[in-house]
């Protein structure tokens, strides 16, 4: 009998600047919540419960209804030791699994080169948006980077010869500080070639794709649209990633902060629509993370950088409900002001690349960590 399973995807989506765990699922029969977030904190009415003691943010319906299907993981006190509290810092090491130094290697970035080791498909992963994210980047190995799929960014197809100029400076600058020039030479070299390539491929996307759900008009939204064309273009893509901004919510928290997850929550609603009314998203997942979490003390308009955080997993391969432990609210429990982690965000990794990918963990993490079981 011949096998229909596809290849597993994943989606990853990255909420950059700084995610607030303690506002996005929210210990509303917690007194120090309230205690705590005296300006940003939430009304206990207002709050969307999901069991007795935790519940999401007011905007988050949309993934409520998929947490309530069983679609949806929350993976409790993310994190690792020390947390820096620097966005680009603690980004650096979610995204190259090098807490300890500065890593030259993407976390994803190394996952496509084990699913592609001869470099068969340069399509294998693509990042939707501007620039490159170092989780991607690995010398040798393509990565397509649009910013939609009519207008092209980094390293993907730029005619003009200033406009490709001025794009590589900017890839060479971001880069050039932390991994060192000769770094980011051999890559341009080894890989700006073969994304413009899949740049010229993935124009039959949009061709090829048809759809009755409306996707919201949010940045986010339409970047998962994107994923869903190419992925529905069977173009052999197995690495989606997809960012959106900004988290860093130091002010005006009580308005910034709903708005984004509201756009984050009808986006990846309409994402999975889309994917099942196609009935192809069986082997499709969605890991959605942040650098960090926030001070659990508001500081009168938002709230400053911390450590511990939350991740979501969600497709139908998910086994969802929350997993882990909430870190401690309790002022002796905190570190500087913040919640603890007490789960490695390598360990989700983990168990992304081996009981999603069926590859070895441990050269793409950097080591042995502990698995969650929220995959069927």
């Amino acid at each position: 009998m011949t096998s229909t399973k596809k290849d597993p995807v994943i989606v990853v989506l990255q909420l950059t600047g700084g995610n607030d765990y303690m506002n996005t699922v929210i210990p509303y029969n917690d007194p120090l919540y309230y205690e705590n977030r005296p300006n940003v904190g939430y009304k206990m009415e207002d709050i969307i419960k999901v069991d007795d003691t935790l519940g999401f943010m007011p905007s988050m319906g949309p993934i409520k209804e998929m947490y309530d299907q069983g679609k949806v993981a929350v993976i409790h006190g993310i994190g690792y030791p020390d947390s820096p509290r620097s966005h680009f810092r603690s980004m650096d090491i979610w995204h190259t699994c090098e807490p300890d130094k500065v890593g030259t290697e993407g976390w994803a970035g190394r996952v496509a080169r084990e699913l592609d080791p001869n470099k068969e498909n340069v399509l294998t992963a693509i990042n939707f948006g501007h620039g490159l994210p170092r989780a991607l980047a690995v010398p040798g190995v393509p990565v397509a980077a649009i910013s939609d799929l009519g207008t092209y960014g980094l390293l993907t197809g730029i005619s003009d010869q200033d406009q490709r100029a001025k794009a590589l400076d900017l890839f060479s600058r971001m880069y050039s500080p932390t991994v060192g020039g000769s770094f980011v030479t051999d890559y341009l070299r080894s890989t700006g070639t073969e994304a413009m390539i899949g740049a010229d491929i993935v124009k039959v996307a949009p061709e090829r794709y048809s759809s009755n759900v409306e996707y919201p008009s949010s940045a986010i939204a339409q970047h998962l649209r994107d994923i869903a064309q190419v992925y529905m273009a069977d173009l052999g893509t197995r690495v989606f990633y997809t960012q959106h901004a900004s988290f860093d919510t130091h002010a005006g928290e009580y308005a910034a902060h709903p708005a984004l997850w509201k756009d984050i929550s009808e986006g990846v609603s309409a994402f999975f629509e889309d994917l099942k009314e196609h009935n192809t998203g069986e082997n499709v997942i969605m890991y959605l993370f942040s650098e960090f979490g926030r001070r659990v003390r508001d500081n009168g308009s938002g709230t400053d950088h911390g450590a511990a955080g939350v991740a979501f997993a969600i497709g139908d391969a998910i086994k969802g409900g929350m997993y882990g432990e909430y870190p401690s609210r309790e002022a002796k429990d905190l570190e500087q002001g913040d919640l603890v982690p007490n789960y490695d965000f390598r360990g989700a990794y983990t168990t992304i690349v081996e009981d999603w990918f069926g590859l070895d963990s441990n050269p793409i993490v950097n080591g042995n960590f502990e698995k969650m079981s929220y995959l069927k």
